[in-house]
C-alpha cells in the first residue's frame, strides 16, 4: 500500500487546517494510507516510509517556520539520497506574500531531488500588525477545497502510480 506523509506544523491554526483539508481530500482514494503528522513528531524515517510528501507550513519573517526548518534540518542527511525521485507539494500559510518561504523548501526539496507535482499552494491571510499575525487563523472555504484538492491529486496520483 502506498502511503503519503503530509507534515505540517502551524502557530495560528492555518497550516494545520490546510494539512487537515489535505488529509482530508486524500483519504477519500482507496489503497492508500495517510499518515498526518506534527512537524516535531515527524522523523527521517516518516519521509523514507512514504512514497509522497505534502508539507503545510507558515510563513514566518519571509521564511520557513522555524519548526518546520528543524524537522528539514534533522531530516535532511539521514535521508539524502535516499527519497530521490518521490513526489512532493507546498501548503503555505503566509500573511501576504509566502513566496521566500516557497523558495527556501524548494531548494531543500531539490538536494533531497524531489519531483514537484503541483504549484505551491500559498494562502494569504493579509495579516499584517502584531495583533493580526499572532491572531487564530479562520482559513476561507475556497482555499481549503484548494488544499483538499491538492491532497486527492496527490493520493490519486500516488495510488496509480503515477508519480
Amino acid at each position: 500500500m502506498k502511503r503519503l506523509a503530509i507534515i505540517w506544523h502551524s502557530m495560528t491554526g492555518g497550516s494545520q487546517a490546510l494539512a487537515e483539508a489535505a488529509a482530508m481530500g486524500a483519504r477519500a482514494t482507496e489503497g492508500l494510507e495517510v499518515v498526518l503528522l506534527h512537524a516535531e513528531a515527524a522523523t527521517p524515517q516518516t519521509l523514507l516510509d512514504a512514497d509522497g510528501y505534502l508539507f503545510a507550513f507558515p510563513e514566518n519573517l519571509a521564511a520557513i517556520s522555524g519548526v518546520m526548518k528543524a524537522f528539514f534540518d534533522r531530516s535532511y542527511y539521514p535521508c539524502l539520497a535516499q527519497i530521490e525521485g518521490r513526489p512532493y507539494a507546498l501548503l503555505i500559510c503566509a500573511g501576504s506574500d509566502g513566496s521566500n518561504a516557497a523558495r527556501q523548501a524548494e531548494r531543500i526539496a531539490t538536494g533531497w531531488r524531489l519531483k514537484r507535482i503541483a504549484d505551491n499552494l500559498i494562502v494569504c491571510t493579509q495579516a499584517q500588525t502584531p495583533e493580526a499575525i499572532l491572531a487564530v487563523k479562520t482559513i476561507r472555504e475556497k482555499d481549503l477545497a484548494k488544499a483538499s484538492d491538492l491532497g486527492a491529486a496527490m493520493a490519486e496520483g500516488l495510488a496509480l502510480g503515477i508519480f
